[in-house]
């Protein structure tokens, strides 16, 4: 059985369903199992196997037989070997539309929760093809707003981050099922900055998907960010980070640019709130918006020739609102940006803006 499974395993090209069947003929399912699970002393077994079926249940073949076995899946998802634990999430990403949803998600939700990284890398696959179907949906959400005081609640975050990636309509359904209000949740009931930054971290993934910052926008979230932002008692790391996760999302709200206006008076936080500025007025509608006095202290910054990190900030979010990256902007607004650096450079001892 280990060379079988190691000459299986190791074959340099694609196994298709007619070899995968001639190694099960010579070793069926339930040996190889039970191999597993007698955990026998022979030393690379173990790990040879689970390569073997790892390539067995790729094929339409292989993958026909799992529903048959989910006692193993469930047995597998439970065992103490990571190697182990490890397949059996990846076998169910290979299951049928029949798969038992409601009985191996809580298994996946916990080796999310409690199995080590690889584990929970490939649990959290399994589970965002699980949410891609409306069956799974009905599984997979409400579970997970119950894990709110899960010790494993930083990987929960980072779960949904990953779920709302798959599609507009899983993003709406994650949206109705009140999720969101687990970030706010953990940023509020902890004292522990490195949590609170772990948490802060997550969203601004969040911010860079396309459904996330749909609904991130329209959520208490932006309230929470603001506070963050403008108070003073709070860590420099995170009000920077609030700033950041801003900057991506907003276009319009006079709030949070108020307050990273006000931090733009300090000198230690300068270039975070000239980068998020430059975050808002990455979007034609942000940088219009711009067009108070949040954009003249850009421009005072970026002729500041004291501080070389401000002033290189200040450049970068100037190339943002004037358009590196997208279209240009109305002709109004691109008029009154230009009035505001000529009206900067002439009190600059340059003689010419550069």
């Amino acid at each position: 059985l280990l060379q079988a499974a190691s000459d299986f395993a190791n074959y340099p090209g694609l196994q298709n369903d007619a070899s995968a069947k001639d190694f099960l003929d010579r070793f069926p399912l339930p040996v190889i199992l039970n191999a597993l699970q007698t955990k026998a002393d022979v030393p690379g077994l173990e790990s040879t196997l689970i390569a073997a079926l790892e390539r067995v249940f790729q094929t339409k073949y292989g993958a026909s037989l799992i529903p048959h076995y989910m006692p193993f899946i469930q047995v597998g998802l439970t065992a103490e070997s990571h190697e182990v634990k490890s397949l059996a999430c990846k076998t169910v990403t290979y299951l049928l539309e029949n798969v038992r949803l409601i009985v191996i998600y809580p298994l996946l939700l916990d080796c999310l929760i409690n199995g080590n990284e690889r584990v929970a890398t490939l649990s959290t696959d399994a589970i965002g093809k699980m949410a891609s179907s409306p069956a799974g949906m009905d599984v997979v959400f409400p579970a997970l707003a119950a894990q709110c005081s899960s010790l494993g609640r930083v990987r929960v975050l980072a779960l949904i981050v990953k779920l709302f990636s798959i599609s507009s309509y899983v993003a709406s359904a994650i949206h109705r099922s009140n999720l969101l209000r687990l970030f706010e949740a953990e940023i509020n009931n902890t004292n522990d900055t490195l949590a609170t930054l772990s948490v802060l971290e997550i969203m601004y993934e969040l911010s860079e998907v396309e459904h996330g910052r749909e609904f991130l926008s329209t959520s208490t979230l932006l309230q929470l960010l603001s506070s963050i932002i403008s108070n003073k008692s709070m860590e420099s790391v995170l009000r920077s980070r609030a700033m950041m996760i801003s900057g991506r999302l907003l276009s319009k709200v006079k709030t949070v640019v108020s307050a990273i206006d006000r931090i733009l008076q300090d000198a230690d936080e300068c270039e975070s709130a000239l980068e998020a500025l430059g975050e808002i007025g990455s979007s034609i509608q942000g940088a219009q918006f711009l067009l108070s006095p949040a954009a003249r202290h850009v421009i005072y910054a970026a002729f500041d020739r004291q501080g070389r990190g401000k002033q290189l900030a200040a450049l970068h979010a100037l190339g943002n609102i004037f358009g590196e990256t997208r279209s240009e902007l109305t002709s109004d607004a691109e008029e009154s940006l230009r009035r505001l650096i000529y009206e900067t450079a002439s009190k600059s001892s340059k003689l010419t803006p550069s």
